[in-house]
């Protein structure tokens, strides 16, 4: 059973030691890892003396203003400081890991964004830059099932590759649900930091595709992206996404009993 599992945001900056430690009791058994860390990515921005820019779309996803200040921050941070800080401290814990960017190999190939539409002030719509943004349209699967043929547990930084060979920043939990469907996986997991998605009040314990897609609209930011991509993995290939909690000393536990948000079968 091939699992992609993608953590990010305050799951993996609070509890990194935890999860490495559950990924490494997983290495050798097909497991892939992507992370995200934009609040890292924020916080050495800062100290850099780079603003960050965090934009918001017609659909109400928020995202990154990825522009040539940015890029260098986020590739410095993300490839470099927090890619390798997962992989050493898996291997500490006895695993066999291998840090990656999506760049390296062709493994996530991405379209840059011309330009993108944003939501300002009293809800107006403009057009700015695409910058050094952009939208996977392809994945080398090969280079990653080499490595889970090998025994390794591959940790995936979400960059991607541009048609002229330049880095782009691309969303992590776009780039999971990419390598999901790429790679044939039967099972995407995204780490948050609640317990699931919460209808009403209380975590949906299941939803179809089309019940997914459509709770997405209706949703707050962060989690709207997460569930909007869990509705595609499904209707590209995957059989299941699972939406759980990554905090608490054995997060990827929940894996095994699909503890709480099943979208899919």
């Amino acid at each position: 059973m091939v699992i992609v599992v993608k953590a990010g945001g305050r799951a993996l900056q609070s509890n990194m030691e935890n999860i490495a430690r559950n990924l490494a009791r997983m290495s050798g058994e097909g497991i892939v890892f992507v992370h995200g860390g934009g609040d890292v990515v924020t916080e050495y921005s800062k100290k850099l003396g780079v603003t960050p820019i965090i934009v918001t779309s017609p659909s109400g996803i928020r995202s990154r203003y990825t522009d040539e200040k940015e890029l260098e921050v986020y590739v410095m941070t993300m490839a470099g400081k927090l890619n390798k800080e997962i992989v050493s401290a898996i291997q500490r814990y006895g695993g066999k890991a291998v840090g990656l960017s999506g760049v390296d190999g062709g493994l996530l190939i991405a379209e840059r964004k011309k330009k993108i539409i944003i939501v300002g002030e009293h809800g107006r719509k403009r057009i700015i830059p695409g910058g050094y943004t952009g939208s996977i349209r392809a994945v080398n699967a090969s280079l990653i099932n080499q490595l889970l043929q090998a025994g390794y547990l591959p940790v995936i930084a979400p960059l991607a590759l541009g048609a002229e060979g330049e880095i782009l920043n691309v969303d992590g939990d776009q780039a999971a649900s990419w390598i999901a469907r790429g790679i044939a996986a039967e099972l995407l997991v995204f780490l948050s930091d609640v317990d699931g998605v919460i209808v009403d009040g209380r975590v949906a314990e299941r939803l179809t595709a089309s019940e997914a897609s459509e709770l997405a609209k209706k949703i707050g930011p962060g989690m709207n992206r997460k569930v909007a991509l869990a509705s595609e993995t499904v209707l590209g290939g995957v059989k299941r996404v699972l939406i759980t909690s990554g905090l608490g000393e054995d997060p990827l536990s929940r894996i095994s009993t699909l503890q709480g948000t099943v979208i899919g079968e």
